[in-house]
């Protein structure tokens, strides 16, 4: 399994500290979230994604869903499919594809030549794409908001999205014979602790909190760090000294 967060900056290579939109790349072909997608190289690679996993509503997070559409449109039955919960996919239709922020593309699809097509994810119910099992986790974040656990022929990963501290999404990574990654975020330094209670998010003191829930070995990839705060999270991770962690650099392809 190929696994590339995807960068949200033009700097080459790309910098750590700009990473402002989340987008993994899972093989070439499966996106989970679509902040940079629609900015992804060129329209040729996005075109070879054809499902789209969205965690949550947040704008980092779907930021430019519209664009990708738009760039991998080829007037076919064969179109996009964006999975999410009942919340994200109401959010979609009201709060992007609504005709005055964006062109209303689920209302407007033609039945034979679909812009996109919707499909909606229930908590513990899997999905299978591309050879690959996906099955979302419902996390603890401001809205609803789901993780993700996928499983390969031979490897599996989770990533968590924006979470504060939460239960089920370990419980089920345990099961895993072959967890060989965890993608966790660590938005906050512990001076902020505070702001990241208010908006459910951890910081590195929550997020060993979280690491240790795990029983199995894994590496641990941390994201979601805030570029403002980027270095002091780094410095406070690294303090922590949590075996198999590591800072995910935006743009680099992790093989499992």
């Amino acid at each position: 399994m190929r696994v590339t967060l995807l960068p949200s900056a033009s700097s080459q290579p790309p910098e750590p500290s700009n990473l402002y939109l989340t987008s993994y790349l899972i093989d070439g072909v499966v996106a989970i979230d679509a902040g940079a997608l629609g900015l992804m190289q060129s329209v040729t690679e996005q075109s070879r994604v054809r499902h789209v996993f969205i965690s949550h509503s947040h704008m980092d997070h779907i930021a430019t869903l519209p664009l990708f559409i738009d760039n991998v449109y080829q007037s076919r039955r064969d179109c996009v499919t964006v999975y999410g919960s009942e919340s994200v996919l109401e959010s979609l239709r009201r709060d992007m594809f609504n005709g005055r922020v964006w062109p209303d593309y689920v209302a407007m699809s033609p039945a034979d030549a679909p812009f996109l097509r919707l499909a909606a994810l229930r908590s513990g119910e899997s999905v299978a794409v591309e050879g690959l099992k996906i099955t979302p986790v419902s996390v603890n974040h401001t809205v609803p908001t789901q993780g993700f656990i996928i499983e390969g022929h031979s490897a599996s990963i989770v990533i968590a999205s924006d979470t504060g501290p939460t239960e089920e999404i370990w419980r089920r990574a345990n099961q895993l014979p072959s967890l060989r990654a965890v993608f966790l975020e660590a938005s906050f330094p512990n001076s902020l602790a505070q702001m990241a209670d208010l908006t459910k998010h951890l910081t590195p003191k929550t997020f060993a909190a979280e690491v240790a829930k795990l029983s199995q070995a894994a590496r641990v990839l941390a994201v979601h760090l805030k570029a403002r705060w980027r270095d002091q999270i780094v410095h406070e991770l690294t303090a922590l000294n949590l075996p198999g962690v590591e800072i995910v650099r935006p743009g680099n392809e992790y093989v499992f």
